[in-house]
């Protein structure tokens, strides 16, 4: 058995494809006739322009509009003047080769991502690569590789694959795929997911003991792989595939459904997205309404600040498909590990404790007031919450709210309108905020839990560093005890509680959070419909009555073998 991340749910069994990996390597060469290698240079970008147009049409009819925006990034690169500049740049000014210019400075590029202490955004240093890999492949003649291709039922095995990779897998042939490098914010991993296969990603170097035509279980549930099983194990887990694709087929009656227990205690299931095309997404897998709107993706598929109106119109649109259900907006969330080429910020030591979110918007108050003006126009269009996050102590959140009514009164003296009693709340995910949660309560209309960063910041670990990432648990007895204290703290205030990091999806941990009074529960679109079954299939008196027991616990195994125990 060897083991990974799980980057996508579901089992698949089949024979291992082994890909080999690219021969990307290139060979510096001066050249005398610097000028036609310019050009050579640019006859390649336009060329692969064109194929990326090609992949963006038929991963637009596959995937949907939001898949095919991977490679409209891809495409914007090449449309980049600074990016294929200065490797026209370097070509002329040292006088290479177009091969070795373009994986030079591309790997400088790539680097500087990888650097940063932000997953999603290391992860794409991969789409770098793949663009440089593209035009090389063009510079040197070469086909670029179809997976489209297979004939046969297969699990892909590789060091990695590309978004253009995975874009062109066809789930009735790849059943799933596995490979050395990567994580669950991987565009690989996104895409698995929306295709809906299974995949483990990050095996590492264990992964090369596979070889080809190898039989092989994919469990992406559990994160492994089992090599060339015997009967027993073969067998246990073609009964899972079964009752898998049984308990899939019946989740569909849930889409019409109220998240309501058994004994008549309503929550709510709703949904986390990065944009416009994810609200429908949402809505059309069942979700009751978004319980986190990342608005840094506006800001960083941009090349300059967005704009009031097409913030406004952006965050109008969100609410007008939601009809009325509520919409919690997160204010901008970037700097520091998320950095944006328009936006200059200093290089820090650890950025997940500098400069960002809520401390630079309160700093560069010009940009948060744009974004408040946006929300607030937006608001008379639907149900919007408005949320702060990184919130670590009262007066930040008292600053952030002077900010809004500063930006309250400039649009009343504008008479536009806009929702006076637009409902303000805050992220909980800095220890520092769950401990004073019963002082923050007494001034937000609600809560909601970003349980990956309190995880991090609560145990101390960087979930992306192999050496401690064991550490990162969701059954933390400390994570679990402040968790419970936020939720009570919230309650008597009457004030609701959501939670809207990865943890809420978890269905292991439902009935815990349940018991403790949690409102709401927000998580990813393809976890909605097995999160509002769980819920409906539980009492919630029975779930309070965990709550106590569950807080004595002092490890995690014990509080994981207790609820496995306890719920049937």
């Amino acid at each position: 058995m060897i083991k990974g991340i799980s980057a996508s749910s579901g089992i698949a069994i089949a024979k291992a494809l082994v890909l080999k990996e690219e021969d990307n390597e290139v060979i510096k060469k001066d050249v005398t006739q610097y000028e036609a290698e310019n050009e050579r240079f640019k006859e390649a970008v336009e060329k692969g322009k064109k194929q990326l147009k090609s992949t963006i049409n038929s991963t637009m009819e596959k995937l949907g509009e939001e898949k095919a925006k991977i490679f409209e990034a891809h495409l914007f690169m090449l449309d980049d003047p600074e990016f294929v500049g200065a490797i026209s740049s370097k070509i002329l000014a040292e006088k290479v080769n177009a091969e070795y210019a373009l994986k030079t400075t591309s790997e400088e590029l790539a680097s500087m991502f990888e650097a940063l202490d932000n997953d999603y955004m290391r992860e794409r240093a991969a789409d770098i690569r793949d663009v440089s890999n593209r035009i090389t492949r063009i510079l040197k003649g070469e086909e670029n590789p179809s997976i489209g291709d297979i004939k046969e039922e297969c699990i892909i095995i590789a060091k990695d694959l590309t978004p253009s990779d995975t874009a062109q897998i066809d789930k009735k042939k790849v059943l799933g795929f596995a490979t050395e490098i990567g994580g669950v914010t991987s565009h690989s991993a996104i895409i698995a997911r929306s295709i809906g296969i299974p995949a483990v990603l990050g095996i590492g170097k264990e992964i090369n003991t596979i070889k080809e035509n190898d039989l092989l279980i994919l469990d992406g549930d559990n994160g492994i792989v089992i090599v060339n099983p015997d009967d027993e194990t073969l067998n246990n887990y073609k009964g899972k595939m079964l009752k898998d694709w049984e308990f899939k087929k019946n989740l569909i009656q849930y889409k019409e459904a109220e998240s309501i227990t058994l004994d008549n205690r309503k929550v709510e299931v709703a949904a986390n997205i990065g944009s416009v095309t994810d609200a429908l997404n949402a809505i059309n897998n069942g979700a009751e309404g978004i319980g986190l709107f990342r608005t840094e993706f506006l800001y960083m598929s941009k090349d300059e600040l967005p704009s009031e109106k097409e913030q406004f119109n952006a965050y109008k649109e969100v609410l007008e498909k939601l009809k009325g259900k509520p919409v919690i907006i997160r204010t901008l969330d970037i700097g520091g590990d998320k950095k944006l080429p328009y936006l200059p910020i200093e290089q820090e030591l650890n950025p997940f404790l500098g400069y960002r979110a809520i401390r630079l918007c309160l700093d560069r108050k010009d940009i948060f007031k744009t974004q408040l003006r946006a929300l607030l126009r937006a608001s008379v269009y639907g149900n919007l919450k408005i949320m702060f996050p990184m919130i670590s102590n009262l007066q930040e959140l008292r600053e952030a709210k002077a900010v809004l009514e500063e930006c309250k009164e400039e649009l009343r003296k504008e008479k536009i309108d806009f929702n006076d009693k637009v409902e303000v709340g805050i992220m909980i995910e800095i220890p520092s905020a769950a401990i004073i949660s019963d002082v923050l309560a007494k001034e937000v209309d609600f809560f909601s839990i970003g349980t990956n960063d309190l995880i991090q910041y609560t145990i101390a670990v960087d979930r992306m560093n192999e050496k401690v990432s064991y550490l990162y648990d969701f059954f933390n007895p400390a994570v679990l005890r402040l968790i419970n204290m936020v939720i009570d703290n919230a309650h008597k205030e009457g004030k609701y509680v959501g939670m809207c990091g990865e943890m809420a999806g978890k269905t292991e941990l439902i009935p815990l959070l349940l018991g403790m009074g949690l409102d709401e529960f927000s998580m990813s679109v393809s976890s909605v419909l097995k999160a509002r079954g769980t819920i409906r299939n539980l009492k919630y008196e029975d779930c309070r009555k965990l709550v106590p027991k569950a807080m004595k616990l002092g490890t995690s195994m014990e509080i994981k073998k207790f609820l496995k125990d306890s719920v049937k």
